[in-house]
């Protein structure tokens, strides 16, 4: 019995350590956007699907470190977030920005200029699917240190 119990306590010890060990991320965490100017901060990127002719929308897991944020940027046919783990922040230009976490769905309209990045004390992770008929993401300019220090 007792040569049981510490069977046991190895096997959960072991299975604890290695999921403590895995990050947290859905799907594997990808590479640092390295060959981009469109973000501050670190983002790691793991493409989950490229378009074809019967999908044409693509799918994608952004996972970014504390602080770390795009710049602001439209999707010509929209965009959805899937928020998979953390708190960010998103925001449209003109309206207030949002806190956003784990389990919800931001819906970033065709056309409309807005930025989404980390809570400066919280890793934040999302998949994109991003209908690409209409065309590639356009890259505007930085989000200012007053412009994300102004979501509470």
């Amino acid at each position: 019995m007792k040569k049981a119990i510490y069977v046991m306590l190895f096997v959960t010890a072991f299975f604890c350590n290695r999921a403590a060990a895995q990050d947290s991320t859905l799907f594997p965490k990808g590479t640092i956007g390295a060959n981009t100017n469109n973000y501050t901060g670190t983002i790691w990127l793991s493409e989950l699907n490229h378009p074809d002719s019967n999908f044409t929308f693509s799918m994608a897991q952004a996972a970014f470190a504390p602080g770390a944020k795009l710049d602001w940027h439209i999707h010509p046919g929209g965009q959805y977030l899937l928020i998979t783990d953390g708190m960010g922040y998103y925001q449209e230009r003109g309206k207030a920005g949002q806190i956003v976490r784990k389990g919800d769905i931001v819906k970033c309209l065709p056309g409309v200029e807005h930025w989404h990045g980390a809570a400066p004390n919280s890793s934040f992770t999302y998949v994109g699917v991003t209908p690409v008929s209409k065309g590639k993401t356009i890259w505007l300019k930085r989000v200012t240190d007053e412009e994300y220090k102004a979501i509470k």
